[in-house]
Order: structure tokens, then sequence, then C-alpha cells
């Protein structure tokens, strides 16, 4: 085994994106280990696959274990199924944020992050003001590399229909095709993955990727 191989930890590995992440750097022969944490089992076999069942609330216990190359973070939850905004602030900012300072102090050097077209502190809305709250905090942590995907309406199997991402797909889709409105094209799921690994693996300079931009990062 190669010693220039490495290992990613990934954060959300059950969900849309951060399935596909996993499914994509267990077959990729850069990385010789994936480890991830979460609170349940993702059911996946495979010799490069190191998996911790945790609880968040619980950080402390398990923290020193989140050390490697490359930390993978698409965690996040809505806020249907957490139950409140203090609930959903809590996984989708708290969490990402402890997770990724516990890296950073484990020597993890290279740092990519899922966050949301139009994530700005600025904005009244509670989902796109967290979001960029989180990037602006995650920009003071000082990784060697980071880079931050914005991307607009995710598609794929997910596993739980959200109506309104089933409404808005084809008019987004509609809407791209005037000047100006490109950055709000739909995106799979598994091509936000894979500009994620080959954001991480570019020698670019580029921290964030608006929307259609992370287009370019798919080969």
């Amino acid at each position: 085994m190669s010693s220039a191989q490495k290992t990613a930890v990934v954060i959300g590995a059950t969900g849309l994106v951060g399935t596909e992440i996993v499914r994509q750097l267990l077959s990729d022969d850069r990385y010789e280990m994936v480890k991830i944490f979460h609170r349940r089992s993702t059911n996946i076999d495979h010799p490069n696959l190191k998996e911790y069942i945790i609880n968040f609330h619980e950080m402390r216990i398990w923290k020193h274990l989140i050390t490697g190359d490359e930390l993978y973070s698409a965690l996040g939850t809505t806020l249907k199924t957490a139950g409140s905004k203090t609930a959903q602030f809590e996984v989708d900012f708290d969490f990402q944020l402890d997770i990724a300072k516990h890296a950073f102090e484990n020597g993890i050097q290279k740092y990519a992050l899922v966050s949301s077209l139009g994530a700005t502190e600025s904005t009244r809305n509670f989902y796109l003001n967290m979001k960029g709250k989180l990037d602006r905090e995650v920009r003071k942590i000082g990784f060697k590399k980071l880079v931050i995907l914005r991307p607009s309406l995710l598609t794929g199997g997910r596993k739980e229909k959200r109506i309104g991402e089933v409404l808005s797909e084809p008019v987004l889709k509609a809407i791209t095709r005037i000047p100006g409105l490109k950055k709000y094209t739909p995106i799979k799921a598994r091509d936000v993955a894979e500009a994620m690994i080959n954001a991480m693996n570019s020698d670019a300079g580029k921290e964030t990727y608006e929307g259609d931009e992370i287009f370019e990062l798919i080969s």
C-alpha cells in the first residue's frame, strides 16, 4: 500500500451528499481509509471503511478519533426533522463547527464543507443565515486548504421526499435558461461529492464555489 495514500473523515455519511462522498472515496485509490462518524450504521462492508457509531452530544468522548488528512462535512437536517430552529442550528452549525475545530486540533489540514447557495449572515432567512455564519466561522479555524461548496437544489435518491424540492426542481430547470440565473441550476448529489473530492485534490487556491461554479470541478 502506497505511503501517499490518505485517510479521509466524513461527517454526515448517511445523507444525500454524504452517501456519495463515502462511495466515491472508497473507490478512489488515493485513499487507504475512510472514517465515518454517525448515529447509525451505514451497513457498508468495505475493508477501507472505519465506522464509528457515536452520540454527537458526547463529542468529548470520541473527538480524539477525528484524525486523518481530509475532513468532508455534509452533515445537516431539516426543520421538520429537527423539530425546532434551535435543534436544527445545533446539528447544522454547532456540531459541524465543533467537529471542524477538533479535526484541526488533531492535525487535519484540509476541510471541505457543503454549504448552500445564498448563504450569508446578512439575510433574515434562518437557514441561509445559519449557513453563512458557519462559512464565516470555519474560515477562522486556519485550515491549510478550505473548500466551501454552495450548491443550488440537490437532486438524487433522497430517502425522505421533500415536497418543496419536488415542486421547485422543474421550475429551477426552466428559469436557469434565463441569462444570469444559471447559478440556480439543480445539481446531482453525486456531482457535488465528486466536486468536493476533486477540489480537495487540486492545487487551485479558490475557496468558495457558488452554484454553477461547482460544475467546473467535475471531471
